[in-house]
């Protein structure tokens, strides 16, 4: 039995040579493919259950690799990056990467931020059940989210986010603990992952996102979600 299947999508014969070596090694089945085209193509055949993605790439890039991917499939996607620069890694996770990991890296980093990936938030089971309000409604158990009458679709960051959120709601969620509850043990300095995926929440459930009513920031602390008059809310 494998521990998941990966596709690794880079055009260095080394690096793929290096990430089959080490994830065969814990059990992985690995499938690489050495362009963006390719691997679209392997990613329909396979159906991967994460993506390790290179942003330089001839063709299409990593980066519109990423949007496709994305657009059809909430699958963990880590990009692997010389790029280490806070635009870089921001228009990465804009792109829908779900982790960002610069070349050069250790490979316990890497497994670590794999298993991070692919594990579900700690007690997400035990967390609120539903959350209903005027123009919002979130059914957590069904993983359904209703906003302004419509169905919106998360990814699994996202809904992850907002369950925390949500499960602590009226109170202040430090930065470094949100980090932590969804990305796992080893995060913590990573606010430019909640600025975008903050963002992206917002414009999924805000009536007005530049306004927010649900999700508040708390100035150079976190952020705090305000249940406001909900119809129904079981934590």
């Amino acid at each position: 039995m494998t521990a998941g299947r990966i596709l690794v999508i880079d055009d260095e014969p080394h690096i793929r040579r290096l990430m089959r070596m080490a994830l065969t090694a814990q059990s992985y089945e690995v499938i690489d493919a050495r362009s963006g085209e390719e691997g679209l193509r392997k990613f329909a055949e396979s159906l991967p259950d994460l993506v390790l993605l290179d942003l330089n790439m001839p063709g299409i890039g990593g980066l519109e690799t990423c949007r496709t991917i994305r657009a059809g499939s909430e699958v963990p996607i880590i990009v692997l990056t010389v790029r280490s620069a806070e635009a870089d890694k921001v228009e990465a996770l804009d792109a829908g990467a779900d982790d960002y990991v610069t070349k050069p890296f250790g490979t316990k980093e890497l497994l670590a931020r794999i298993r991070a990936a692919l594990r579900r938030v700690p007690g997400s089971t035990g967390g609120p059940h539903e959350f209903v309000s005027g123009d919002l409604s979130v059914d957590f158990e069904g993983r359904k989210v209703c906003a302004r009458g419509e169905k919106v679709r998360l990814t699994p960051k996202e809904f992850d986010l907002l369950r925390y959120l949500v499960a602590h709601a009226g109170r202040p969620v430090r930065h470094r603990e949100l980090l932590q509850a969804v990305w796992g043990p080893d995060y913590g300095h990573e606010t430019s992952y909640l600025r975008v995926f903050i963002t992206h929440l917002r414009k999924k459930i805000e009536p007005d996102p530049s306004n927010p009513r649900y999700i508040l920031t708390e100035p150079w602390v976190g952020y705090r979600f305000n249940p406001g008059n909900a119809d129904q809310f079981r934590p």
